[in-house]
């Protein structure tokens, strides 16, 4: 089965070709960072607007590197939520009316699921079940997972999600949107022995996260520095590594009790955050302690990307499930509400 995907959630517009017996064939993204870092966020009409002049073009695009036509197309995929009303709309509409077009049918998919599945696009697999840290700019979740739509939410993040702390953190030191990467690049200059930043939340039991506890404390101490003189790029560096230290440290801290919470050996960690070098490294250690091991994309699948929804697209699709046209898209949508797919084989 050959599947198209769209992603069009937020600020990325990602199209890509999946079959179920080659595996990826084409995938293309184009992120909007340079259209909404004046603006230190992401403004939705403009997102909205770039998803409409882009997505199509991108179809065209992928459908050329893979040699294919439309004809050869058995179903279309795209990300029905969550996400932002106008961005998810646009991906609809245009999924549907190929679809509508070409004679095949429509899915939409969970933006979550996505990411969820991602590191299936690698050569080396995780098998069921597993602890899933899906950890992105809006959503921090563990997730217990026993299958495609067999999920369990075990915590999440009662205010900011963790890549939401790294904008607000990167916009109080002056650096741009967003803030992940720019944070994480400074911080590697960083003296980690200089501030000891609380892990929040550690101490309590369960597995849910807070971060605006930290960002207050973070802002304090920019605030304690500036008492005796300008915020100096030592300081700066300073501040952001043991920012991201804390962070990564309480991840580690959840992801670790998660394991042993639910008798597995196995974590994957997915959405933009999963992309930082720090925390790879620090589960990679920590899980190995304890004969675990983690699983997680290409950098280049962790933020938004059509590859995802394609690969999710064809596993619900080829199981028989599709949409009509009346289908809402849902900027709000718990995955726990997704359908199981009992005896699918992950291919």
């Amino acid at each position: 089965m050959l599947i198209l995907g769209l992603e069009t959630s937020c600020d990325e517009t990602g199209v890509a070709l999946y079959d179920t017996e080659l595996g990826l064939l084409s995938h293309a993204l184009f992120s909007q960072v340079d259209i909404h870092v004046e603006y230190g966020g992401v403004v939705p009409e403009l997102a909205s607007r770039d998803h409409v002049r882009k997505t199509l073009p991108l179809v065209d695009q992928v459908l050329e590197e893979a040699g294919i036509v439309a004809q050869d197309i058995d179903g279309v995929a795209y990300t029905a939520g969550p996400g932002l009303a106008g961005a998810l709309m646009v991906g609809a509409t245009l999924a549907r009316s190929l679809a509508w077009g070409w004679g095949v049918p429509a899915l939409g998919i969970h933006h979550m699921e996505g990411h969820l599945l991602a590191p299936m696009l690698e050569a080396d697999v995780p098998q069921f079940p597993f602890v899933a840290l899906l950890v992105s700019g809006g959503h921090t979740q563990l997730v217990r997972v026993d299958g495609i739509g067999r999920y369990r939410l075990l915590g999440e993040s009662l205010d900011d999600a963790a890549g939401e702390a790294f904008d607000k953190v990167a916009k109080m030191l002056g650096l741009p949107y967003p803030g992940g990467p720019h944070i994480a690049r400074m911080a590697q200059n960083g003296n980690a022995q200089r501030f000891d930043f609380p892990r929040p939340m550690v101490n309590r039991p369960g597995l849910d996260f807070s971060f605006s506890g930290l960002k207050t404390y973070t802002l304090n101490t920019i605030a304690d520095c500036r008492l005796s003189a300008e915020l100096s790029e030592q300081d700066r560096c300073d501040i952001a590594c043991a920012f991201e230290e804390a962070v990564v440290a309480t991840l580690v801290i959840k992801c670790r009790r998660a394991l042993r919470q639910e008798a597995l050996k196995t974590l994957v960690i997915a959405g933009g955050v999963s992309a930082n070098t720090r925390l790879r490294s620090a589960l990679e250690q920590a899980l190995a302690k304890e004969g675990a091991r983690v699983f997680y994309p290409a950098p280049m699948f962790c933020t938004d990307n059509g590859a995802m929804i394609a690969y999710a697209g064809a596993q619900r699709m080829q199981a028989g499930l599709v949409d009509d046209a009346n289908t809402p898209v849902r900027p709000r949508w718990p995955m726990e509400e997704l359908p199981p797919l009992p005896g699918v084989e992950v291919v």
